[in-house]
């Protein structure tokens, strides 16, 4: 098992715990992170780009990690990102996007360890 899949598995077992009665949404949010181009690195330069710079490198980060709304994340993302997750999972978008927005942080800080984001990622393949 790579480094990255460790990461991958102990970021799963963190975010059970905030998942809830919809544990499937932190395998969403990994296949977020996996979709995009560059894979973790490009997700957050996604949200820097939403003018999220700040949250998202607390994220990464060994500090403390802020929070983000349901709305920024959702506006970030795109409402079509968050209405697909949310067909597939038989949710509400608005629920989706509030589950997400604590479950991603605790993703991104478990795959960054070190207070950095890998340059490349095994999703960025």
């Amino acid at each position: 098992m790579g480094l990255f899949d460790a990461l991958k598995q102990e970021a799963m077992v963190a975010v059970k715990k905030f998942a809830g009665d919809h544990p499937q949404l932190g395998q969403e949010a990994l296949n977020l992170i996996q979709s995009k181009p560059g894979g973790l690195s490009g997700l957050v330069q996604q949200l820097q780009n939403a003018g999220l710079g700040h949250i998202v490198q607390s994220w990464v980060s060994t500090g403390p990690n802020q929070p983000i709304t349901a709305a920024q994340l959702q506006q970030a993302l795109g409402s079509d990102k968050v209405k697909e997750i949310a067909a597939r999972l038989g949710l509400d978008p608005n629920a989706v996007s509030q589950k997400l927005s604590t479950i991603l942080p605790e993703i991104v800080n478990h795959l960054t360890p070190n207070g950095q984001v890998p340059p490349s990622t095994p999703a960025a393949r």
